[in-house]
């Protein structure tokens, strides 16, 4: 950063770069130090921190910083003289002052306040750093309560349970770059990245424009060839010179406008490498704008494996590989979480006690081995321990205790269909609780944010040696690869990571028990519902012999969504809706294709909540594919809505004599709910009814785009001239009198509407 930056800063904030800074150095060099107690460049690392953070804290005037920083300097010279040998309890006390100072930090724009109410752990931390001085033994040991849990993102709160355990970094502390790095807001890369993805799709653009140039040329060729056998022809009345010298001149016309759109499409052609070659490198670039190293997501990671190993009595080292690996800043920050449950877990539920592990002929430190890489366009994660792993046959017996599965079904499980159940929520493989686990919350955890992220997670473990958690997870959330389909007669488009498979199936193949319609993909009956139901549009009445299927999933169900068409696959990149919009159902981001137009990015959560909604209710609508409709029933569909039972069962019997399908609606309210539930070519209905009468009814069904165009029919005791003129004006094809029962009327109004009962 230059010193221009730097100018734009205050020095409160200034203080708080060197602040993160310089805890940073002071927490990693206090991990190094418990291991070597004695190494002169880990304390005179230490010292130099210490120094420079009591410096910077001077010069803004922050007295209780520069009284802890104080002392601790005063720590570290001690031990460089060896007058002091720093041990762990000494260590406890140095990182809880690095906790506090981060404190501090944070609170600066209402220090006096803070100060106020938490003097007494201030005084509480510089006593017991003066204790460490003094080598008073028997109160260093002591359990240092400040009377706080940590925030500043160093480590981590031993108070906390496994459901909330988390690494929390201050959003109020800008970040520093190891490099003089220019600081870039995140709200002008999401630009930047709009702008490459536009740019993107102008390329994309220009090739179409480019493909139509070429059959212009083509065109162009077969009128040259015709203007040229014409001239062939006129060359035969060599008495005709007009005719003779106009065709010339047409053929060098000609000649030129080839040669002319001959140039324009090689520039043209030109011009499409080039900017095809700039937009990708535009936008790989905003990409990697996007990038941190991994090692930015767990600065942490080291000091909570030492606090909840030091709780637990386990001596436990973690060995972290791959920091340099580059990662979305937006995967970075999902990952923290998850990465945090299974590192706890791999310290309470994996590595054993020192006795144990001696007793076992392992070593008496637990290794937990932390990595990240690159690897087919996925960044792969792996949390390895050398523990005790997982018994299975206690796994087996845990499932079944708990009613998961039948009693014979876990012995025909693999290993690993039996370790998928620990992802389960509420499963806890211990049957006590603790500060650290038994409350069966942590792993779904970490299963569902792999999951929101369109990864995958896989488990390996050998009794006796140890456990692996493997996380696949994109490279990158600002590009998604999708498929593209049409619900409604609009575009949208799936995340592909979040869906299972894609079937285009015959309509017959479709089949239906108890009004619900399903399809039988590999042996299992897969639920079938439109798309277009769950988005609440209009379903595109196809008369296709194909139906196209989305099949998606959570852990319990698998449900086929019901799509117009699928036109494709492609990366899109992701475009944030607004924020003054808020959070739209079912819809998480947008995008642009290549067309220019825009098309929504489905939530997969979401989408799954929606039909889970709509099946609890019993409201599913038919397939509206008519193919698949005229399998079901080749018989036209009516539905009769009136309060009188005795008016419904003469419509439904005279209509039902004539072949129609009938349905009946108790009331106006009943009968929109029965619309949306199912699809009629005709509706009769009476006015006066309870709850909505004829005439709201009416006024709904026409208002609503899919409605609009079924007929209706209006039966009613009331034959006067107003009452007409309301029900013509609400939109009703046909107004009857009950009276009318006695002859045809009813029947032929119907017919003449949609014709007779079979299609």
């Amino acid at each position: 950063m230059s010193d221009t930056e730097f100018g734009d800063l205050s020095m409160l904030e200034l203080f708080q770069m060197e602040e993160q800074q310089q805890s940073a150095l002071l927490s990693e060099g206090l991990l190094s130090l418990e291991q070597e107690p004695l190494a002169p460049k880990t304390l005179e690392s230490l010292m130099r921190a210490s120094h420079s953070l009591k410096g910077a804290a001077r010069m803004v005037g922050i007295d209780p910083v520069v009284d802890i920083t104080h002392i601790m300097e005063d720590c570290f010279v001690a031990a460089q003289n060896n007058k002091l040998v720093l041990n762990s309890d000494h260590i406890d006390i140095l990182f809880k002052s690095v906790d506090l100072i981060s404190q501090i930090a944070n609170s600066l724009q209402e220090l006096p306040q803070w100060l106020g109410t938490n003097q007494n752990k201030v005084n509480s931390i510089q006593r017991h750093l003066k204790s460490i001085l003094a080598s008073d033994e028997e109160c260093s040991k002591q359990q240092v309560d400040v009377g706080f849990e940590k925030k500043s993102g160093h480590g981590e709160s031993l108070g906390s349970s496994d459901n909330g355990a988390q690494i929390n970094k201050a959003d109020s502390k800008p970040q520093v770059a190891e490099k003089s790095d220019l600081r870039i807001d995140s709200l002008q890369i999401d630009r930047l990245m709009r702008l490459a993805g536009e740019a993107s799709e102008g390329s994309r653009w220009i090739r179409k424009h480019s493909e139509s140039l070429l059959q212009l040329k083509r065109k162009q060729f077969e009128l040259f060839a015709a203007i040229d056998h014409v001239t062939g022809l006129a060359m035969d009345d060599l008495n005709n010179g007009q005719i003779q010298e106009r065709l010339h001149d047409i053929q060098l016309m000609a000649s030129d406008c080839r040669s002319l759109l001959g140039d324009r499409l090689n520039s043209l052609d030109g011009f499409e490498r080039k900017n095809i070659s700039v937009s990708k490198r535009l936008s790989q670039a905003v990409i990697t704008s996007r990038m941190q190293p991994f090692g930015d997501c767990i600065a942490g990671f080291p000091r909570l494996v030492r606090d909840v190993a030091r709780k637990l009595d386990k001596n436990v080292k973690l060995e972290i590989e791959g920091k340099g690996t580059l990662v979305d800043r937006e995967v970075l920050s999902k990952i923290e979480a998850p990465l945090n449950h299974l590192l706890r877990n791999a310290i309470d539920h994996g590595i054993e006690s020192a006795g144990i592990r001696e007793a076992l002929g392992k070593t008496d430190t637990g290794t937990i081995r932390l990595s990240a890489y690159h690897m087919s366009g996925m960044l792969f994660i792996t949390v390895t321990d050398d523990g005790q792993g997982v018994d299975i046959d206690g796994l087996r017996k845990k499932i079944i205790k708990n009613g998961l599965v039948h009693d014979d079904l876990p012995q025909m499980l693999s290993d690993e269909e039996l370790l998928e159940f620990m992802f389960l929520p509420s499963f806890s493989t211990r049957d006590e609780v603790t500060e650290i686990s038994g409350r069966g919350v942590g792993l779904d955890v970490v299963f569902d944010a792999v999951k929101e992220m369109g990864g995958m997670i896989h488990t390996f473990s050998t009794y006796g040696e140890g456990t692996t958690f493997q996380l696949q997870l994109p490279l990158t959330l600002s590009v998604i690869p999708s498929l593209l389909v049409k619900i409604g007669g609009e575009p949208y488009a799936f995340p592909l990571a979040r869906i299972d498979s894609v079937y285009s199936v015959d309509a017959s193949d479709i089949k239906a028990v108890d009004g619900h319609q399903f399809l039988d993909i590999e042996g299992k009956n897969i639920g079938l519902i439109a798309a277009s139901q769950v988005l609440n549009l209009c379903a595109d009445h196809s008369s296709n012999d194909t139906v196209s299927v989305v099949t998606i999933s959570n852990r319990s169900s698998s449900y086929g969504l019901v799509v117009d068409e699928c036109f494709g696959e492609q990366s899109l990149i992701v475009q944030m809706l607004p924020k003054k919009i808020g959070k739209l159902k079912d819809i998480s981001a947008a995008a642009i294709l290549e067309n220019g137009i825009s098309i929504l990015i489905l939530d997969m959560d979401d989408m799954l909540r929606s039909v889970e909604k709509i099946i609890s209710t019993g409201l599913i609508k038919d397939i509206e594919n008519r193919a698949s409709h005229d399998y079901l029933s080749n018989r036209k569909r009516i539905l009769v809505i009136d309060d009188s039972i005795t008016v419904r069962e003469v419509e439904r019997n005279m209509l039902e004599s004539s072949g129609y399908d009938v349905d009946v609606a108790v009331d106006g309210m009943d009968g929109w709910h029965m619309i949306h539930q199912y699809n009629f070519d005709l509706i009769i209905t009476d006015i006066d009814m309870p709850r909505m009468d004829g005439i709201e009814l009416i006024c709904k069904i026409k208002s609503k785009g899919c409605y609009k165009n079924i007929p209706i029919i209006v039966v009613s005791y009331k034959d006067r001239e107003e009452d007409r003129e309301r029900v013509f004006s609400a939109g009703a094809d046909q107004y009857l009198t009950k009276g009318s029962f006695q002859d045809n009327s009813l029947r032929e109004a119907v017919e003449g509407l949609i014709g007779e009962a079979t299609a």
